[in-house]
């Protein structure tokens, strides 16, 4: 079906339907990404406040073949939430929908709408002392819809899973209007197919999510962030199996930075306490939630003299207080603003087997080598396999200058991980970024019943043209 422009007549009767001030134009602001690659041709910006005004001007739009973009924080970095091309569309903001409807201590559950912030979820949930651990850099502006539309990673998913393990079910709006009501609070429920999980994910293609039950957790009693100097990120994965022979489930995060992070650190002047006085090649940052009331200080000490014992760990500090482990946690979320910065030629959200990483990291930072001098900094979620493996130019020179090798470099990495077995957007999503390489790398079968299950649910193809697959589904 051909996708048709948004018109005055589509306009008026959109404002004739719903509540002053839900249509308006599109501020600047909504037509960019954080990456600056895409600039958006959505003409008209919707602010619905209800499910049912959801519902209404998706409707409308379909029975006239017109785009809608659901956008939520705006925080996504593979242009998922920008209509770049195509006939001038709908963009649909949940911002207004953001109600929490209603929190269950004793069920550890939280049903919000789409538009709430991931900082306020988190803090709704510290006023009944529980914890919702999704955590990001982008938490105060991304919102919890988007989240379940990308399936967000972050850092605590070693303990806790991404997004979709959080979500015990959601309120949906199809592409014909439909209102599907699947805020269950049931963990257990074989009936049928999962609906719930084939939406979380989508990116917006499916349908559009307006609320969302999820789980709360219990405080951990006692905290535990130390940060530990390798020699190599083979340690890290050592390290890795020996922290969970003896913590358990306990770990709720394992982060690996390397020297190039805390360099860009000092290079970007962003304010932070190093621990080290000469900078390791490779730490990790290990994070321990302790649920029980036994001497998390002893049961850490212990594994610390183990680790440095056996010289394994060259280095490392044990936070001794809250503003200690803040300062710790400080180094690992201020990089990828270091990053952005001092500005990527190439950046990479990939996934690998555990066993894989350590022999990719080498056989990239070779790849890499053969096509020009760089700077690489690679960090990231090693504990679930997600690594952040970014390209830099050397101090001094321009990103710009290097545009020319930027194709290549992707070819070199996302082949690289291919062949280790992983994943090229482990968290971030497709968007308009990685449609190519959704081609190049996926299954085949796999994208045959993708593409079929996106004809099915949006026949007119007016939910998110162009995220994922392209412009041509039938490709």
């Amino acid at each position: 079906m051909t996708l048709k422009p948004v018109t005055e007549e589509f306009i008026n009767e959109l404002k004739s339907g719903l509540s002053p001030g839900v249509v308006s134009a599109v501020p600047d602001n909504y037509l960019s990404e954080p990456r600056s690659r895409w600039r958006g041709v959505s003409s008209i910006l919707v602010s619905p406040q209800t499910v049912k005004e959801v519902s209404a001007i998706v409707s409308s739009a379909n029975t006239k073949n017109i785009p809608i973009i659901p956008y939520g924080g705006g925080t996504g970095l593979v242009g998922g939430q920008i209509q770049d091309k195509g006939p001038a569309g709908v963009l649909l903001s949940l911002e207004r929908m953001n109600n929490i409807r209603s929190l269950n201590s004793d069920e550890n559950i939280i049903t919000v709408e789409a538009g709430v912030t991931l900082s306020n979820l988190r803090e709704a949930a510290e006023k009944e002392k529980k914890i919702f651990p999704l955590s990001l850099a982008s938490e105060g502006t991304a919102q919890i819809g988007g989240n379940l539309a990308t399936n967000a990673g972050g850092v605590n998913v070693l303990r806790y899973g991404s997004t979709r393990n959080l979500c015990l079910g959601l309120e949906v709006v199809f592409a014909d209007g439909s209102i599907w009501n699947g805020l269950s609070r049931l963990h257990k429920d074989n009936t049928g197919y999962d609906l719930r999980n084939l939406i979380i994910g989508s990116e917006g293609t499916l349908g559009i999510i307006t609320a969302a039950t999820m789980k709360l957790f219990s405080k951990p009693l006692q905290h535990t962030v130390a940060l530990i100097a390798l020699n190599s990120p083979k340690d890290a994965l050592r390290l890795l199996s020996e922290a969970k022979d003896y913590f358990g489930e306990t770990i709720s995060a394992f982060e690996l930075i390397s020297k190039v992070g805390f360099d860009f650190l000092k290079e970007t002047k962003l304010k932070s306490k190093f621990p080290f006085r000469k900078t390791p090649k490779w730490m990790v940052l290990l994070d321990i939630g302790h649920p029980g009331r036994f001497s998390a200080e002893k049961n850490t000490n212990d594994f610390f003299e183990d680790i440095l014992n056996s010289g394994l760990a060259v280095d490392g500090v044990l936070a001794e207080s809250v503003s200690q482990q803040n300062d710790l946690w400080a180094l690992r979320e201020n990089i990828p603003e270091a990053n952005r910065r001092i500005g990527s030629v190439s950046s990479h959200d990939i996934s690998l087997p555990l066993s894989e990483i350590s022999s990719f990291i080498e056989e990239a930072w070779l790849e890499i080598s053969k096509i020009g001098k760089f700077r690489i900094n690679c960090f990231g979620h090693l504990g679930d396999g997600n690594l952040h493996f970014n390209i830099f130019p050397n101090k001094g020179e321009r990103r710009e200058d290097y545009n020319h090798v930027r194709p290549t470099i992707k070819t070199a990495i996302h082949d690289l991980v291919h062949l280790h077995g992983g994943s090229v957007s482990a968290e971030h999503g497709i968007g308009r970024l990685k449609i190519n390489d959704l081609v190049k790398y996926s299954d085949p079968i796999k994208l045959k019943l993708n593409k079929s299950i996106k004809t099915v649910m949006d026949p007119n193809g007016i939910l998110n043209p162009g995220a994922i697959f392209g412009s041509n589904l039938s490709e």
